[in-house]
């Protein structure tokens, strides 16, 4: 029963988190309007996210078992609690780069912590695969859910309202629920506990190390490419279909859930593949697969007239076509994540996370700003183009992945635990 209660508070963690981190694409589209600031300046919003993620990772992921999870994960809760109460009561722009840099704070802190105790709880390995599988479930419901509340509050007959904000008060009242609940769960950490006599210094330096094997070097590469094109999409998806397909502000948000679950689907999806088939074949029909819809959809964007009266019925088809990449990318990220893990010992998994943090952080950014910069100052059918180039790239490092597992020898289990994000 303790453990239920554990895990109820965990996905509770996982499925606020979920919102808040999948929320940067909505409030970019809405500050642009709000507040009257440039698409280049609203997307830095992703970089006050991702930025303090991969730093906080790099300074505590090797360190945070000595620091406690429990301690860790109310910290996080604490701090992004304060920050929506912050939102519709100090409304401006800096406030909401405040409220995700809070984010990416806290998600370093919980993130790590998350993964370490489901490690403590789990009986066996399949039991942890099983729980992980649910936890990312439960994280995809939270991106679902994220398109439609706030959606709910985005007033599209009004431009300049500030209804949007109050979405920040509900938000609030599940952060602290789950900090109260999580408060008053003891669990036992003390297998958690670090090696007697290693130093702080010799556990950080062990995760650097970490980085200089060609094939955690090769990996983290694709990982963040990878995270490069999905932020760079899901980012900009709700502005590309209100100002390119035309799409009403509410009705823009909402079509993006769409990709949510397309990337949901391809997630459960490659569970089941991953056991049946070999990865690498796998990953290189998701490439090409993305590289296609992309091709197939955008030239159906163009010259999209605006329809005051427009619904989900008469939505252009480059409405539900777009999204359908995400079922193409969403087996990527959790694949190589599962080569890559099965093919180190396990005292270094916990480092290994850190660094797939870092750098999915920094790729999220730069997919962000980059995508952000082409967006405004040359356009939106351009912006999404020039993911061809990064999806080009995935490909040729795919190779040089499959070459560096094939040195390494090792035996890779494919039941390994399929994981998602951010």
């Amino acid at each position: 029963m303790k453990n239920h209660r554990i895990l109820f508070a965990l996905f509770l963690i996982y499925f606020v988190f979920a919102i808040l981190l999948n929320s940067v694409g909505t409030v970019i589209l809405q500050v642009i309007g709000n507040y009257g600031v440039s698409k280049s300046s609203a997307s830095v919003l992703e970089g006050f996210k991702d930025l303090p993620i991969a730093a906080v990772s790099f300074l505590i992921a090797s360190v945070l078992p000595r620091l406690g999870y429990k301690k860790a994960m109310l910290t996080g809760l604490a701090i992004v609690t304060a920050a929506c109460v912050a939102m519709p009561l100090l409304p401006s722009f800096a406030t909401t780069k405040l409220l995700f840099f809070c984010v990416g704070v806290a998600f370093a802190l919980v993130k790590v912590s998350v993964y370490s105790t489901l490690g403590l709880i789990a009986a066996d390995r399949k039991q942890h695969a099983s729980i992980m599988n649910l936890l990312e479930g439960f994280f995809m419901v939270g991106v679902l859910s994220a398109y439609w509340v706030f959606g709910y509050f985005i007033d599209s007959r009004d431009p300049l309202s500030q209804s949007w904000l109050q979405v920040y008060w509900v938000l609030a009242v599940l952060c602290a629920g789950t900090f109260a609940l999580l408060l008053f769960t003891p669990f036992n950490e003390d297998m958690a506990a670090l090696p007697a006599g290693r130093s702080i210094a010799q556990d950080f330096a062990a995760m650097l190390k970490l980085f200089f094997k060609p094939l955690v070097c090769v990996f983290v590469i694709t990982a963040f490419l990878y995270v490069l094109i999905e932020q760079s999409v899901g980012t900009w998806l709700p502005t590309f279909n209100n100002e390119i397909l035309k799409l009403p502000a509410a009705m823009s948000v909402e079509v993006t859930s769409i990709f949510a679950a397309c990337l949901a689907v391809g997630r459960l999806s490659a569970g089941v593949l991953m056991r049946k088939l070999n990865w690498y074949p796998v990953m290189n029909a998701c490439v090409l697969g993305m590289a296609a819809m992309v091709l197939l959809a955008l030239p159906l964007t163009h010259d999209v007239v605006a329809d005051p009266h427009i619904t989900w019925a008469t939505a252009p088809l480059a409405t539900f076509l777009f999204p359908l990449i995400g079922l193409f990318m969403a087996p990527i990220y959790p694949g190589i994540n599962s080569v890559m893990l099965s093919s180190l010992p396990k005292n270094q998994h916990s480092s290994m996370t850190g660094l797939l943090v870092i750098f999915s952080a920094l790729g999220g950014t730069t997919g962000s700003l980059i995508t952000g910069y082409v967006f405004g100052n040359f356009s939106g059918h351009f912006a999404f183009y020039l993911t061809l180039v990064p999806i080009s790239i995935v490909l040729v490092m795919l190779y040089f992945f499959k070459k560096a597992v094939d040195d390494g020898g090792g035996e890779f289990d494919r039941t390994a635990i399929i994981s998602g994000q951010h």
